[in-house]
């Protein structure tokens, strides 16, 4: 571009800006009004101003002349406009607003008279429908520089097709930067203000003739009068703060970025991220010309600056979606190393006027593939058809796939050059939301990774890929079953503590289902917070799993995880179908791992990509499995496991002196949450038969319920019947019981309910009689204790102890689960 000199008198030390705005800043007389103040109240020596039409306003007007093409009714539309325009000029100039209403109305009889002769000839030609498209700049231009002009301020109005000449190429309109200074000069003679409006989008060819910059073509006209003024500054004025981490549409928590290179911009814009046109840069990169990306409606907030620089934040700025697309793949041993196939390949689709989108080859040449706009698809699949014709009759070329219904994320960031994993992470991401890439292209500037993917999971892949660069917290939806008193705990813990993970981790928690065995509630939020209880309350629909877990996996939201605080075996069935469909699934229902042992073979197998937690099934909020995890994941023997497993038997036991009858201490442990829903499932020994079960599997062993020797301690005629009847009756515990503690204090002891598992896989739960100094007899209240003697640990053995019982620390075992799930997906906890 040749230097310009239409600034030259300005002073040396001038400070110059060009501002633009959108139609949006310019939607009615309140916005204008607000421009108009936003610009008197810049500190800036000289100030060239270039808007758009009114909000519509061009859309409006290419309506009008397809409507007189077809011989429609364009003059309730053509009334429409004018009549706008009027309200405008006279809210806006008020008393002075007759020479703008004169004004206009002489430029809408123009526009009528143009409108018939359209519906007369039946069509308009390109010259005639240009012109006519971009008169909304006009107006807004005359009516901006009219109120400017009441209020006492000295602009100038410039109609860019003074001075503006262009010549249309395959790439678009190019300026003759020599013709148009040329004219600038000249006009800058006649109009030494100072401060300018001049009309975005229009321009003249080297006839003379009127034409326009095409769609964006005021941002374009922006950097051209930018350029030409030799601006320090160039200002697009939108109705967002500035250029957007992704879209806000589909990531809402999106983030504002403070700066990028214009090559990142061009990047994303490529892709369809609403920055800024890449034609827009070209004057501004050619003059270094920093352009900033301003919200009117929020003229304090930075915005984001575009510059040749950028800055150091992150590898990835930002990521976008190109949808509606289709994937064309060339496959054939005869292309191995074949030259010019590709050539071949890429001239058809020129040929056919194909605009590529992506392409990806593989290094073997095997195949060759891209993607093109779903409009498209049809005409790239005949052409590559067309041209390889010979090759395919021939069987060396094995055919042309088409796959509609693709969608292409990219990755966008200056700093990914040089940083290793970056890749990794997207890919990683992807893999875990559970979407799969067809293809992937990188240049070698590794500015952008784009990846074609399904159109369906485009949205959840833009989320995963978003909160994988911690431009957004990573965001998981939960669904919970059984809100009772393990479940309100736990959504009373989440609560609490949901505002500072997304703070401090990163983490985004969203509630979006709750269900208990009569009730199902749904949102689509998410916000989780101790209202819960009110909106479950309520919840009108009936419960049902399978619109519960349907809700809970949304197709926008990268995570999900289904938390099951029931003791439900119904439910347990269900978690392999969940793990299957990429549901996260924690839980402390413990009829999952101690269940049939086909049902458990099931889960491991479904279990992958997506998690099965379940420390919570034994001991609660100790780290009971995971500690024998390490064991035999380090190459340890088990040799016995030994243990009180339940804090609810712990707490009777320890409480159990004689002095209370045994009945009214299982009533009060009932009240208190320390039982299960039904207190048998305790005093029968079926709970703590089912963790040693689930510690059995958990080391390798193959052990079902019916393997253990478990003692029930509910007398014959209380063990069926509802658990209203048992508590009611459960003064038959006491005789027996007190018999057992009697004798077992004549002799020192003290009853403990104690499970076992040995080396040989024998296992048994049950009642025994302890010394008053085993370790088993020193217990806290609701402690477990749980004792693993290994080869290791043979002499000594591990012991891990705690609370293990109660609502608030068995929530917090199944809050932990949630949080290690999270973790592995990329959060920082």
């Amino acid at each position: 571009m040749q230097s310009l000199d239409p600034a030259s008198s300005a002073p040396a030390a001038a400070r110059v800006v060009a501002h633009k705005f959108g139609g949006s800043s310019l939607a009615d007389a309140a916005r204008i009004r607000h421009v108009a103040a936003l610009l008197r109240a810049r500190d800036e020596d000289v100030q060239i101003v270039v808007v758009s039409a009114l909000q519509g306003v061009t859309d409006a007007l290419l309506a009008l002349v397809a409507a007189a093409a077809s011989r429609s009714d364009w003059q309730t539309g053509w009334r429409k406009l004018r009549d706008r325009h009027y309200a405008v000029a006279s809210e806006l100039l008020g008393a002075h607003a007759a020479p703008a209403e004169t004004w206009l109305a002489g430029r809408f009889d123009e526009l009528a008279d143009t409108l018939r002769a359209i519906a007369v000839l039946g069509g308009a030609g390109r010259e005639v429908h240009e012109a006519l498209s971009g008169l909304g700049e006009l107006w807004s231009a005359y009516l901006l520089h009219a109120h400017l002009a009441a209020q006492g301020a000295d602009y100038a109005l410039l109609d860019a097709r003074e001075v503006l000449i262009v010549h249309h190429e395959e790439l678009g309109a190019a300026v003759d930067w020599p013709a148009t200074a040329a004219r600038l000069a000249a006009w800058r003679a006649d109009h030494p203000q100072s401060r300018v409006i001049v009309t975005g989008y229009l321009a003249r060819d080297a006839a003379g003739r009127a034409t326009v910059l095409g769609r964006n073509g005021s941002d374009y006209s922006g950097a051209i009068f930018a350029a030409l003024w030799k601006a320090q500054e160039l200002h697009i004025w939108t109705d967002v703060d500035g250029v957007l981490s992704a879209d806000p549409r589909l990531e809402p928590e999106a983030v504002t970025l403070a700066a990028m290179s214009y090559e990142e911009a061009c990047e994303l814009a490529y892709f369809g991220a609403k920055v800024i046109h890449p034609q827009t840069m070209a004057p501004a990169i050619a003059a270094g010309l920093p352009i900033f990306i301003r919200n009117t409606f929020r003229p304090d907030h930075p915005g984001t600056r575009i510059d040749a620089r950028g800055d150091d934040a992150g590898p990835v700025k930002g990521l976008t979606l190109a949808r509606e697309l289709a994937l064309i793949n060339l496959e054939g041993t005869g292309m191995i190393g074949v030259p010019g196939t590709a050539e071949r390949l890429f001239a058809a689709l020129r040929a056919a006027r194909v605009s590529v989108v992506m392409i990806s080859q593989g290094s073997s040449e095997h195949s060759i593939c891209c993607v093109v706009r779903a409009a498209q698809a049809a005409d790239a699949h005949a052409a590559i058809e067309g041209a390889f014709a010979r090759e395919l009759a021939a069987g060396q070329i094995s055919g042309v796939q088409r796959t509609d219904g693709v969608a292409v994320l990219a990755a966008v960031g200056d700093r990914m050059a040089g940083t290793p994993g970056v890749a990794a992470r997207l890919f990683d991401a992807l893999a875990r939301s559970r979407v799969n890439i067809r293809a992937i292209a990188q240049g070698a500037s590794e500015r952008d990774i784009s990846v074609a993917i399904a159109g369906d999971d485009a949205a959840k892949a833009l989320r995963a890929g978003h909160a994988a660069f911690y431009l957004s917290p990573q965001t998981i939806a939960l669904g919970v079953i059984g809100p009772g008193k393990v479940g309100a705990a736990l959504l009373d813990q989440l609560a609490a503590a949901a505002p500072r993970l997304k703070r401090a981790a990163n983490l985004d928690l969203r509630l979006r289902a709750l269900v208990s065995r009569r009730a199902l509630w749904r949102d689509e939020r998410g916000e989780i917070d101790r209202a819960w209880r009110d909106r479950f309350a309520a919840a009108t629909e009936t419960a049902d799993l399978d619109r519960f877990a349907a809700h809970v996996r949304a197709d926008h939201l990268p995570h999900a995880a289904i938390i099951d605080c029931s003791a439900s075996d119904a439910v347990a069935e269900r978690y392999p179908e969940w793990l299957s469909a990429g549901i996260h699934v924690i839980t402390p229902n413990k009829h999952a791992g101690a269940g049939p042992i086909a049902r458990h073979r099931a889960i491991r197998a479904a279990a992958g990509a997506a998690r099965f937690r379940y420390e919570a099934t034994v001991g609660a909020g100790l780290p009971v499995i995971s500690t024998l995890r390490d064991l035999i994941d380090t190459g340890d023997e088990l040799l016995a496991i030994e243990g009180i497993l339940s804090g609810t038997l712990a707490w009777l036991f320890n409480r159990y002196d004689g002095t209370v009858p045994f009945s009214a201490l299982v009533r009060e442990a009932h009240r208190l949450g320390y039982t299960e829903p039904d207190p048998r499932e305790d005093l029968s020994g079926a709970d703590v038969a089912r963790k040693l079960v689930i510690l059995a599997r958990e080391a390798g062993r193959e052990l079902s319920l019916a393997d253990v020797a478990v003692e029930n301690l509910v007398p014959s005629p209380l063990r069926a019947g509802p658990t209203e009847r048992f508590l009611a009756e459960s003064t038959l515990l006491d005789a027996e019981m007190e018999a057992r503690r009697a004798r077992a204090h004549a002799s020192g002891r003290v009853l403990r309910y104690v499970a076992r598992l040995d080396r040989d896989g024998r296992a048994g739960v049950g009642l025994v009689e302890l010394p008053r100094t085993h370790a088993f007899a020193q217990l806290r209240l609701t402690d477990n204790i749980v004792q693993f003697s290994t080869k290791r640990y043979r002499d000594n053995p591990l012991i891990v102890q705690g609370p293990g019982a109660g609502p608030d620390v068995t929530a917090a075992g199944v809050f932990a689960d949630l949080l290690r799930v999270a973790a592995s997906l990329g959060a920082r906890v």
